[in-house]
């Protein structure tokens, strides 16, 4: 479980062919997004394209980067996460974090063990239930949230992911170690063998991925009914598309989304705040705050549930 210093240190490295940023400065910041909300049209230029939005199957989970598992403490829920060296996937430091190359995927954030509590309480207190629900999780990088919907019967549970490689070398393994054999997608195509969620996997930036997410197409009944993030909010130049991706994917009237992350990310401008107030400002989903946690090892940290207003 990562620190506020780690975070701090991996902001703070630089690199010989030019320093690192996480955000550009303000006379940089002129491109519009065209989301047609005033609020929402200056925002930080990105350092470097994004990867292609492609559909990752299990197959092409990793054989060559070395891969080992240890247990989660999440309470009442069990869970095992798997481990890998940033250095054997993407040549980098286990401290480096590159705008537009790799955003984090390969840690476990203390967020995603806020969120699995917080709903595995949501669960046992009757108001939440993933009997049958559509399931996305945004960001997922070690896929815990997702898993435990899985488990708790959801019917489909589609991961995303900025890296493709995180995918590959982490989520999927985490997913085969995590589940029984029935409940696992099959290797040859998305679906889980024997009446289990259909698990799928997708690599892609938050302003393009929705073209390949299946529930995202604009179809009636399109939509997930249950989106999960945690620590996706610490940029603030990604929260823009970020919530522009969340409109386009929830479920309406009734879908959720859970948010976990800390309350500000000091020294990059985002958190769950500044989320919100993107969401107060658009005027179209409501917001409560359903946890915090001040446990004194990093500043605060909060899980919202958001929904539509029409609800």
């Amino acid at each position: 479980m990562a620190a506020d210093s780690e975070v701090i240190n991996q902001l703070s490295i630089g690199f010989e062919r030019e320093p690192f940023r996480m955000f550009q400065s303000s006379d940089e910041r002129r491109l519009d997004l065209g989301l047609g909300l005033g609020f929402l049209d200056s925002v930080e230029r990105p350092l470097l394209p994004p990867p292609p939005c492609v559909e990752v199957l299990p197959s092409k989970v990793s054989e060559s980067v070395k891969y080992t598992v240890e247990e989660v403490d999440l309470g009442s829920v069990k869970l095992l996460k798997g481990r890998v060296r940033t250095q054997d996937v993407f040549s980098l430091s286990n401290s480096d974090l590159v705008p537009g190359k790799y955003e984090g995927g390969l840690k476990l954030w203390e967020g995603s063990i806020d969120l699995v509590k917080t709903l595995e309480s949501e669960v046992c207190t009757g108001n939440l239930s993933f009997e049958g629900k559509r399931v996305l999780e945004l960001g997922c990088g070690h896929g815990l949230p997702g898993i435990f919907t899985c488990i708790k019967g959801a019917s489909a549970v589609h991961f995303q992911d900025f890296n493709q490689e995180v995918l590959r070398c982490l989520t999927i393994p985490n997913v085969h170690t995590n589940l029984p054999e029935q409940f696992q997608p099959m290797r040859s195509n998305a679906a889980s063998s024997e009446g289990g969620p259909e698990i799928r996997f997708f690599a892609g930036d938050w302003s393009e991925v929705n073209s390949i997410l299946p529930l995202a197409q604009g179809d009636l009944p399109a939509g997930y009914d249950v989106i999960l993030m945690a620590e996706t909010v610490y940029s603030i130049t990604a929260l823009p598309n970020l919530y522009r991706l969340i409109k386009m994917c929830l479920s309406q009237p009734d879908g959720v989304v859970y948010m976990a992350g800390k309350k500000h990310y000091f020294g990059v401008g985002g958190g769950t705040r500044r989320f919100l107030s993107i969401v107060e400002k658009d005027g179209g989903m409501a917001s409560s705050l359903v946890t915090d946690v001040a446990d004194g090892s990093s500043n605060v940290r909060e899980v919202w549930k958001l929904c539509c207003k029409s609800r």
